[in-house]
């Protein structure tokens, strides 16, 4: 496993990190123990940075977190997230951060992780989301701003609304957040214009999410694949989006033909071969997915004409328009 620097936090984070929202629910079935086992597997593999959340199961993902946490002595960095308290998804333009995120509301919940993780301080702490009508007065951020220097939290940052991801640009310019969880992936290529050169200029700490497009780029599904009840894949690929994903997925695997690597290997070396990416999460809910995203951080880069042909595939599809 290699390591790689946190932005400026003083932070050696591993490469390949362990994402942990299956380990909570929102994925099927999965048992305490397997999550256990998984957890334990990556760790002996050199995994030293997991992130979680709040909404993950309720908070099913942190305490079994934690558990694991006692077991083991090594120095393991946890980032989890608080999300806002209920309204729209993601923030309206019109939502007041006073009622979003009250500092009333962030201590408490900054009170559960902890209590959750069983640790005395959240080494990242997230807002799960943001809008960027709040940019001009960040007053969340103040907050966790006075919770890093009463030492409840080490550093903190925002994970990106998903359909603005841009929106937290101006953050990171303006030196407001020492990290930014992003989406980043062979499908969503966006990030690198403007965002991660950002960050790496300064000095903030990148955790990218979503490196296998929620599976896709695994290359497991076809278009007859179905999800289990109670999997939020059922909506996210609703419709003819599980379709149009498939056939974009087979020209993807007509290109890295030959290269000898898996549509997953390939997936996550794209992630990790941008410099400015300082760990990326794959979901990992079983032993065996432990071993397999964790044995990426010994593959070699991309080459450079791969490189060229997957960048083609960015696939605007956040826009109604009339291309495939």
């Amino acid at each position: 496993m290699k390591y790689r620097k946190f932005g400026k936090t003083g932070f050696e984070v591993s490469e390949v990190g362990f994402g942990a929202w299956a380990i909570g629910g929102s994925w099927g079935k999965q048992d305490e123990d397997d999550s256990v086992k998984a957890l334990h597997a990556a760790l002996d593999r050199g995994v030293n940075f997991i992130d979680t959340a709040a909404g993950y199961g309720n908070g099913r993902s942190e305490k079994i977190i934690g558990k694991v946490l006692k077991e083991r002595s090594e120095r393991i960095y946890v980032a989890t997230k608080t999300p806002p308290q209920p309204g729209a998804w993601p923030p309206s333009p019109y939502d007041d951060p006073d009622k979003r995120y009250s500092e009333k509301y962030i201590r408490s919940s900054v009170e559960e992780r902890l209590r959750n993780l069983g640790v005395e301080a959240v080494d990242i702490l997230q807002l799960h989301t943001w809008t960027r009508a709040w940019n001009r007065d960040p007053k969340p951020l103040e907050i966790l701003s006075r919770l890093k220097e009463e030492g409840k939290v080490l550093t903190y940052g925002i994970s990106t609304p998903e359909h603005d991801q841009n929106s937290v640009v101006e953050l990171i310019k303006g030196g407001l957040i020492d990290s930014v969880q992003v989406i980043y992936n062979i499908f969503e290529q966006e990030p690198a214009a403007e965002l991660l050169p950002s960050a790496a200029e300064h000095g903030v700490g990148i955790i990218v999410r979503v490196a296998f497009d929620e599976g896709s780029l695994t290359g497991k599904f076809t278009r007859d694949t179905r999800f289990e009840e109670g999997d939020f894949r059922n909506n996210y690929f609703a419709g003819d989006r599980l379709a149009r994903t498939v056939d974009r997925m087979e020209a993807i695997k007509k290109d890295i033909a030959g290269s000898g690597l898996s549509p997953a290997q390939v997936a996550l070396r794209f992630v990790l071969d941008h410099p400015a990416v300082s760990s990326v999460i794959p979901g990992i809910r079983t032993v065996w997915q432990a071993e397999a995203n964790t044995a990426a951080s010994d593959l070699k880069p991309l080459s450079k004409g791969l490189t060229e042909k997957l960048r083609e595939h960015n696939w605007l599809r956040a826009f109604w328009y009339s291309g495939k």
